[in-house]
C-alpha cells in the first residue's frame, strides 16, 4: 500500500496552525512571525513534506529563482570571474535556501537585455548584478532596469550610486585604516596602486581613505606615488615598473587590491626588494591567494559571507514590494607579513 503524501493540512495540525498560515510561512511572506515560521518548518521537516515549488510560483506568477550574473573579469586561472565574487557564492546559495528560491547563475555578457530574459521570461524574479567594469559606461543599463521596474540589487559602492538597489563595503574607511596602519609604523613615502576615477567608485574611494589618513597625520600624498592598477598581478606588476621608471622613492604601498599588491610584491623581490623591511604592502579584499602569498599580505577584509547573505536579502526585499536603502558593510584590517617587521 501507497503511503499517502503529507499536506499543508498536516502540517498545519502538527504545527497547531491554520493552512493559510502555512502557506504563507511556506513561501516566505513576511506577514508570518520567525517564531511561527520556525513551528511550520520543522513540521514540514518532521513530516518530510516537500513544497512543490512550480505550482506555488505558478499561482503567484512567479518562479521562486533569483539570478546571479557575474560581470566578466580576466583571471589568471580564466575563470572570468573575480574571486571575491566568487567567495559569495556559498553564502548566496545558503540564503536563497532560507528564503525558498533557487539560484539561477550566468553572465552579464551573455544577455542583451536582462529584463527580458529573466523577469519577462520568468525564468527569474530578480536578479543580483556582481561586477561592472567602468562604471559610467554601466550606468545606462542600470537606469534601464529601474525604468523596467526590474527587481535588481548589485554589489558595488552605495555612496557613489542614486540607485536604491546598491550594497557594498566601507571603502573608505578600509583605505584610511591601511594607510593609517602604514604611517604608524613610521612609513612617510607611501604609494597607492588603483584606478582613482569616478568610473571605478570602489577604489575611488579606497584612494579617498588614503588622502584622509594623510591628512590626518598632516603628511603629504605625493601623486607621483599615484599609479593606476587593475585588480590583476599582472597590473601590481606594471605599477612597481612604472614606479621605478618615474625614479620616486617609497618605503610602503598600499594596493586597492589584492592581486595588484601579490603582483607588486613578486615584482619588488625580483628587483631584490625585501617585504616588509624595505617595502610595507598593505592590499584590499582578503582573498585566499593573500593568505598563500609570500609573505602572507595585510590585507583590508571584506565580509564575503555578509556580503552574499546581504544581497539577497536586498533583492528578497524588493520582490516582497519593501523598498531597502543603500548599504555600507563593514571592513577590518587583517594584519600579516607583508607590512609587519
Amino acid at each position: 500500500m501507497t503511503q499517502r503524501r503529507p499536506t499543508s493540512f498536516d502540517i498545519a495540525a502538527l504545527a497547531g496552525v491554520s493552512q493559510p498560515t502555512v502557506s504563507r510561512a511556506l513561501s516566505g511572506n513576511p506577514a508570518v512571525s520567525a517564531e511561527t515560521r520556525a513551528r511550520v518548518l520543522a513540521a514540514a521537516e518532521q513530516l518530510q513534506y516537500k513544497v512543490d515549488k512550480n505550482a506555488s510560483g505558478l499561482r503567484r506568477q512567479q518562479s521562486r529563482t533569483l539570478a546571479l550574473l557575474f560581470f566578466e573579469d580576466p583571471t589568471p586561472d580564466e575563470t572570468l570571474i573575480n574571486p571575491f565574487y566568487l567567495s559569495m557564492l556559498g553564502s548566496m546559495v545558503r540564503a536563497c535556501a532560507a528564503h525558498g528560491y533557487d539560484l539561477l547563475i550566468s553572465f552579464q555578457q551573455l544577455s542583451d537585455d536582462w529584463h527580458v530574459d529573466f523577469e519577462d521570461s520568468r525564468k527569474a524574479d530578480g536578479i543580483i548584478l556582481l561586477g561592472y567594469g567602468d562604471y559610467l559606461q554601466y550606468r545606462p543599463r542600470l537606469e534601464a532596469l529601474v525604468r523596467r521596474g526590474t527587481h535588481f540589487v548589485c554589489w558595488g559602492n552605495p555612496r557613489a550610486s542614486e540607485f536604491g538597489a546598491m550594497i557594498g563595503s566601507d571603502n573608505e574607511s578600509g583605505g584610511h585604516e591601511a594607510t593609517r596602519h602604514l604611517l604608524g609604523l613610521g612609513r612617510r613615502r607611501i604609494g597607492f596602486l588603483g584606478t582613482v576615477s569616478e568610473a571605478y567608485p570602489e577604489f575611488l574611494d579606497r584612494y579617498r581613505g588614503y588622502v584622509r589618513a594623510h591628512d590626518e597625520a598632516s603628511l603629504p600624498a605625493f601623486d607621483r606615488l599615484r599609479v593606476d592598477a587593475g585588480p590583476s598581478e599582472l597590473e601590481g606588476r606594471a605599477a612597481i615598473a612604472e614606479l621605478e621608471r618615474r625614479g620616486e622613492s617609497y618605503d610602503a604601498l598600499f594596493a586597492a587590491s589584492d592581486l595588484a599588491a601579490i603582483g607588486a610584491m613578486k615584482a619588488l623581490q625580483e628587483r631584490g626588494r625585501r617585504v616588509p623591511e624595505e617595502v610595507a604592502v598593505v592590499g584590499f579584499d582578503d582573498l585566499a591567494a593573500a593568505g598563500y602569498a609570500s609573505p602572507p599580505l595585510t590585507t583590508v577584509a571584506q565580509d564575503a559571507r555578509a556580503a552574499g547573505a546581504a544581497l539577497v536579502e536586498a533583492l528578497v526585499e524588493r520582490i516582497e514590494g519593501r523598498e531597502g536603502e543603500p548599504r555600507l558593510l563593514p571592513v577590518r584590517l587583517k594584519l600579516l607579513g607583508s607590512s609587519e617587521v
